[in-house]
């Protein structure tokens, strides 16, 4: 699964986009200096989610939206379109060109 996809079915499974899953870590003190299992912990809490979402919204809280480009371009199973992972919502997600 993409980290794209796994942000995706975090939004399905939360109801919420990651920016505004990112706005509810800030107000719970989990900052890029925070631990992972802090966010894991919280994700399965309140949302349900498993480690594997949990890391991919972990990356984002600690790197910000950036991936490494290894896997875009690529047909694997871990693909993704850009290195850029779009945070707003699947609805407002511009269609690649």
């Amino acid at each position: 699964m993409s980290f794209q996809a796994y942000l995706d079915t975090i939004e399905d499974k939360t109801g919420h986009t990651p920016r505004e899953l990112l706005a509810v870590a800030e107000a719970k003190g989990i900052t890029a200096g925070s631990k992972a299992g802090d966010v894991v912990t919280w994700l399965a809490d309140d949302y349900g989610l498993g480690r594997g979402h949990s890391m991919a919204l972990w990356h984002v809280i600690k790197n910000g939206p950036q991936i490494s480009s290894k896997h875009v371009g690529t047909t694997g199973a871990h693909r993704d379109a850009s290195d850029t992972l779009w945070l707003d919502g699947k609805a407002t997600r511009p269609t690649p060109a």
